[in-house]
């Protein structure tokens, strides 16, 4: 094992011993209450089982069964979710055909950020991560259940499921996927379409079309972006079955894969041979797995904010300095879009999570003893395949691409694919493995806005044609809830085209979709806290050193007065009053800007 890996795993256990004390403490709680539906009333008994069908009556009635809640994300209008429609059902046919039973507990939000993208709807993606969290655990507080399912996938959606799910972490819990939709067109056409667009090249038809044909069927969206890195991550830390998360939406192993993980629940229920309740499955060491083949994969930078959240719902307490450490010591071995030209179809291709998580093995950087849902984590290194119609796994050895996910003992970078950033304008985080190594020192004047679409005004108005630090402020979560600013990208990406040296610095996001312009992003503390940012001047000097993880302003700004603007009216439109609990409470996100988990 790597000592640098076992270090930093230690000191997270060390750091969080009373919180994680605390969580355990009432998971034995509850556990000690034995089963949940031997407590309910015969009232609370008939309302639960008030729309069964007699069979399914007398199953749950039927205390040494088990009863799966299922938590599902559907809804038929993401393409991500649309698939789920039927899985309750197949879920409840294969259980009840071994004498147990399953319900849906809850529905839960699914926002799509690509929906809401540069629209009102995107000051309220980031809430709604807590909200589900709540939501889910809103449906499993009926205590009727012995297992749980979650049915979710993409951005906030996965790890508020998580989040609440740990709230039960005395019942085993699984992640079901539903699988990314076939490849459209590459993704190098679809930069460079958008940038036409961005830059007046190309008509509005032109960018629909291209649209279209990117983003056109069920599945998950096929770039690397926080939907995609939810599922690589959380099947590294062993919440899901080996080698299931990127089965394409319609290949026949999905089903297979569905009706094998509903069997898992009854055996690792408190009722089966091998008890794996979610509290066990979520320690330090799958987090630590989850963080590595995260840098492993440069995945997401959303990240950096969902596991310091999920952390803290099971007790531990993570950092961005644990980021930064394992950064240093696990290599880049994947070249997912945005880090490359491949889509996560190709990635799966090229032998997937298995084949990635042997990778990391090999070099003494998994936990092998974590414990996960399914086996152990050496049986994550096999993709499961279809023989004679049932799912037989096959040990994934060689990448089937090499320019995809790197041989054995070679890599495409010594660090991993995110890097935090410090100075005098506070702490970030970038995506280093998406921007070239020329471009990741930058030293120019910053233009700054308060708001992304001035930027947008300013570049038509041919405001930006000059190296330069682009700067938007009062994007973080207490402000303006961080939207994505992926409005910027085509804009930023022309200026590079044209010689320029340009690089962003916002308290906002850009989610694993940012890509080759050097972006510093999740500023803490954030502008509109007073952070360093609110006292910044155009013309002020910027350096930025991505590799070194320098963020700094050169000008002196102690004698300034920070700017503070007024965004009470921009909070009466699109469901943002429904925000200003989340405003006032929300952590910064370093913090993993969240209102849960927050100290009285």
């Amino acid at each position: 094992m790597n000592p640098i890996i076992s270090e930093i795993t230690q000191r997270i256990a060390q750091r969080s011993k009373a919180t994680r004390q605390q969580y355990l403490q009432r998971i034995e709680q509850q556990l000690a209450r034995g089963k949940s539906r031997a407590h309910l009333s015969c009232g609370n008994l008939a309302h639960t089982v008030a729309t069964c069908c007699p069979a399914q009556k007398k199953t749950i009635l039927d205390f040494t069964t088990i009863n799966v809640g299922i938590v599902s994300a559907y809804n038929d209008m993401l393409s991500a979710h649309a698939p789920y429609l039927d899985y309750p059902a197949q879920i409840k046919q294969v259980l009840s055909e071994l004498g147990h039973s399953a319900q849906v507990a809850a529905g839960v939000p699914a926002m799509c950020d690509g929906i809401t993208q540069g629209q009102e709807g995107m000051d309220l993606s980031l809430f709604s991560r807590d909200l589900i969290a709540q939501a889910t655990a809103i449906g499993l507080s009926h205590n009727t259940f012995d297992a749980t399912l979650l049915l979710g996938i993409c951005d906030k959606i996965a790890p508020g499921q998580l989040m609440g799910a740990l709230v039960f972490g005395h019942l085993p819990t699984a992640f079901v996927p539903s699988g990314p939709m076939s490849t459209g067109i590459s993704n190098k056409e679809k930069v460079a379409i958008r940038q036409q667009y961005a830059a007046g090249k190309l008509g509005k038809e032109a960018l629909q079309e291209m649209e279209n044909a990117a983003y056109h069927s069920n599945g998950t969206c096929t770039f690397y972006g926080t939907a995609n890195t939810n599922q690589l991550v959380f099947e590294a830390m062993g919440l899901m079955l080996p080698g299931s998360a990127f089965v394409p939406v319609n290949s026949p192993l999905r089903p297979l894969l569905t009706e094998l993980v509903s069997k898992q629940m009854i055996k690792i229920s408190h009722n089966g041979s091998d008890f794996r309740p979610l509290a066990k499955v979520v320690d330090e060491k799958s987090l630590v797995n989850g963080l590595v083949a995260l840098l492993a994969s440069g995945g997401s930078t959303n990240h950096t904010m969902h596991m310091v959240a999920v952390a803290r719902a099971a007790g531990f307490i993570i950092n961005w300095d644990d980021f930064a450490e394992l950064s240093n010591v696990v290599p880049l071995l994947a070249k997912v879009y945005p880090n490359g030209p491949a889509d996560v179809n190709e990635f799966h291709q090229a032998g997937g999570v298995p084949l990635l998580l042997k990778r990391l093995a090999e070099r003494g950087l998994l936990h092998l003893d974590a414990t996960p849902i399914y086996g152990t984590m050496q049986d994550y290194f096999a993709q499961p395949t279809l023989v004679d119609g049932k799912i037989v796994y096959q040990q994934v050895n060689e990448t089937a691409d090499p320019n995809v996910i790197a041989p054995a003992g070679c890599e495409f970078s010594a660090q991993g694919g995110l890097k935090v950033v410090d100075g005098n304008l506070g702490r970030g985080v970038i995506k280093i493995s998406a921007v070239a190594p020329e471009h990741r020192k930058i030293t120019a004047p910053a233009i700054v806005f308060e708001d992304q679409e001035d930027v947008v005004k300013a570049y038509k108005q041919g405001q930006l044609q000059q190296n330069a630090v682009i700067v938007v402020r009062n994007s973080g979560p207490a402000a303006r809830g961080m939207p994505e600013l992926h409005q910027l990208m085509p804009i930023l990406g022309n200026l590079m085209e044209q010689g320029l040296q340009v690089a962003l610095v916002t308290d906002g996001r850009l989610s694993g979709a940012s890509g080759k312009v050097p972006s510093i992003i999740h500023v803490s503390p954030e502008s509109y806290k007073g952070g360093p940012l609110a006292y910044l001047q155009s013309g002020d000097m910027i350096e930025i050193d991505a590799e070194a993880g320098i963020l700094r302003c050169l000008t002196d700004l102690q004698q300034r007065s920070a700017v503070k603007i007024d965004l009470s009216a921009d909070y009466q439109l699109s469901g943002r009053e429904l925000f200003s609990l989340f405003r006032k409470n929300v952590s910064s996100a370093e913090q993993g800007a969240t209102i849960l988990y927050q100290e009285d």
